[in-house]
């Protein structure tokens, strides 16, 4: 949705993001994804564009509804296999690995006018039977495979301050038309996760054998420290990271939702049968995908006041905040929910290593947003001096988290290009590579130059320490 644009052509069906993009004031700029950058028609130079930086994968999302215009209620579009299959053959004759996410927030219109998508457990076998296409069709390729992308960030946006399709919230958090903000998020995470079960057990039993592949899931991490430095403030801390992480990760490796949910929502938190309960005790993950850009300070609204979305069992009780004392917790950036706090890599790791047995991780986004400006000032975002800082700390971060012990196997820049950042439309750029939305020419910005130095050092210094003998905390990892 993103980048390939083309929203009308070769078959493709409509997604839940095509009719909310037409809605006038969905959208920050008014623009739609129609186009996007175009990388439908310009997948060539842009595989090209990968390849010059030096990188040895490249992530990115299948359009469910460019395989399946109308879900399991349709036909399987030839032209969406095709368009696939030309671009992950051309990965792999690169010797570039292909890291494939399945579900990137958009799904087919089709399955939300039937009967609601993710608030009903229809969608579990409607998403398994996308999936087991895609696994049959480019899984003697693909090696690892997300199968849903910020499973939390979508449902928070979507069914509890309804600014995500389809749309739904309830007060205090929103005024839509429709939906209830304290029950419909979790039962979008259930059948999500479920979802996510169902298909890895195809994987597992008729693919995975065959193929040699890898399986897991994508979430959304943000770092969250004690506002206070005492007991409420921890346990603040503690709630904000189970209602934001631990939330979808721990019924998939531990079995069931955190402790903190279950005792602050009740009987509104849904459960899993015995069965599914046992399914998933078997563990459901081959890796965990990290997409971490920012920190937060975690504020007790238990015992203080705070305003009404967070004084609610939804948000666990937790206010977050970039600022204590009257000093921001790291450099403000252009969007509001990120801050430059580099040590915050380190500890997100941390965290996960510890709460989930140090599964394999994948570092899957993490980057810098810059404004859009007039064409007038386009050399300023083509010299882009703070996102290269921001990657540089933030990597060095990432390296002490690896050098102590953490199995972190992979890192992803967001992004390769500057692309539709969702409700922002095009007001953000995070590309290394400036897109002209115009004339949809792309151009290098100082950090795709940096970038490409960088990796090629680190390929010096892996190649040299493997001729030398000098191993110790070299292993080769996706960059």
């Amino acid at each position: 949705m993103q980048i390939e644009g083309a929203v009308h052509e070769d078959g493709r069906g409509p997604n839940n993001w095509d009719l909310f993009c037409q809605i006038q004031g969905n959208i920050q700029d008014g623009r739609t994804a129609d186009i996007a950058a175009d990388h439908y028609h310009y997948w060539k130079d842009d595989l090209e564009l990968v390849h010059s930086l030096g990188v040895n994968a490249y992530r990115f999302s299948i359009s469910w509804t460019r395989i399946l215009p109308r879900g399991r209620f349709g036909e399987i579009n030839s032209n969406g296999l095709m368009f696939y299959d030309k671009l992950i053959d051309s990965l792999v004759l690169k010797g570039i690995e292909p890291f494939v996410t399945l579900c990137h927030h958009e799904i087919p219109q089709e399955l939300e006018d039937r009967y609601k998508s993710w608030l009903s457990p229809l969608i579990q076998d409607d998403f398994a039977f996308f999936a087991e296409i895609c696994f049959k069709s480019f899984g003697d390729r693909v090696k690892y495979w997300v199968t849903i992308n910020q499973p939390m960030l979508y449902t928070k946006f979507a069914y509890t301050m309804g600014t995500y399709p389809p749309g739904r919230c309830s007060t205090p958090f929103g005024n839509c038309s429709s939906g209830n903000s304290d029950t419909e998020p979790l039962i979008a995470i259930h059948n999500m996760i479920l979802s996510h079960a169902k298909a890895t057990e195809i994987y597992r039993n008729y693919y995975q054998p065959l193929q040699g592949g890898y399986i897991g899931v994508v979430v959304n991490a943000f770092m969250f420290e004690p506002y206070t430095n005492d007991e409420i403030g921890r346990d603040a801390a503690k709630r904000a990271m189970a209602f934001n992480l631990a939330w979808f990760l721990d019924p998939l490796i531990h079995g069931d939702y955190p402790a903190e949910m279950r005792h602050y929502l009740g009987g509104n938190l849904p459960t899993f049968s015995t069965g599914e309960s046992n399914m998933m005790k078997d563990g459901l993950l081959d890796f965990i995908g990290v997409n971490h850009y920012s920190s937060f300070y975690a504020k007790d609204c238990i015992h203080s006041p705070c305003n009404p979305l967070e004084s609610h069992p939804i948000s666990g009780y937790v206010h977050f905040t970039a600022e204590r004392d009257g000093i921001l917790i790291g450099e403000k950036t252009v969007m509001p929910l990120l801050y430059v706090v580099p040590n915050g890599m380190e500890k997100i790791i941390e965290y996960l290593k510890t709460r989930y047995n140090n599964k394999p991780m994948f570092v899957t986004e993490n980057g810098f947003p810059d404004g859009d400006v007039p064409i007038e000032q386009v050399n300023e975002l083509l010299h882009d001096t703070k996102r290269v800082e921001f990657h540089k700390s933030y990597l060095a971060s990432l390296a002490r988290a690896i050098k102590d012990g953490a199995d972190v196997r992979g890192y992803f820049v967001w992004s390769l290009m500057d692309n539709f950042e969702w409700t922002s439309g095009y007001s953000l750029r995070f590309g290394l590579h400036y897109v002209d939305f115009q004339t949809l020419k792309r151009t290098p910005k100082l950090s795709a130059k940096w970038y490409r130095n960088f990796l090629t050092n680190c390929t010096k210094i892996y190649q040299q320490n493997i001729r030398t003998g000098s191993s110790e905390n070299n292993r080769q990892i996706m960059i």
